[in-house]
């Protein structure tokens, strides 16, 4: 009898109270990173320290919507933010808030502008806001910040790859 092991490059299908840490690139090799106090993507290269994401799978999935993939929180490990969606004059904004993954992991009910669920297709990975359901995590240009949209595959890429390990 053989045992699945998940790879290196998923998140278990069941809540860990472990967070996983790695790294997230956009499908033009852009990576995130911080400038000043905002996520932005870059460009590979030697010159450039990608952030490192921190995922964390929600403690209560069974209490959100089903079958829209991993719920999740996300974060980066430094300095320590998570990724929090908002409104910002009426429209749904991706932001950076100084939160500690493990508080919202461990708070009694999911805290869902913190949520996104994480849905695979093959090697890449999309996070759509669970506060703002069709909404998703997206990249743009080089240096441009990581915004949420409902305009899959049109202008902005929101597929992602997702790098982590326990």
């Amino acid at each position: 009898m053989s045992s699945k092991h998940p790879s290196k490059n998923s998140i278990s299908k069941s809540a860990r109270n472990t967070p996983q840490y790695g790294e997230i690139s956009d499908l033009d090799q852009q990576v995130w990173a911080i400038s000043g106090q905002i996520l932005v993507t870059v460009p590979r290269s030697n010159a450039v320290d990608p952030v490192t994401v921190t995922v964390l799978a929600c403690k209560y999935p069974e209490s959100l919507e089903q079958g829209k993939g991993i719920p999740i929180y996300f974060g980066i490990r430094n300095p320590e933010k998570c990724l929090f969606c908002g409104e910002v004059d009426g429209q749904p904004t991706l932001q950076l808030k100084e939160e500690k993954i493990l508080d919202l992991y461990n708070h009694p009910e999911p805290q869902k502008p913190f949520l996104f669920y994480h849905a695979r297709t093959g090697r890449t990975s999309t996070f759509e806001s669970v506060a703002f359901p069709g909404m998703f995590i997206a990249s743009s240009k080089n240096n441009e910040p990581i915004f949420l949209t409902s305009k899959q595959g049109e202008y902005y890429n929101i597929n992602f790859n997702l790098n982590v390990g326990p």
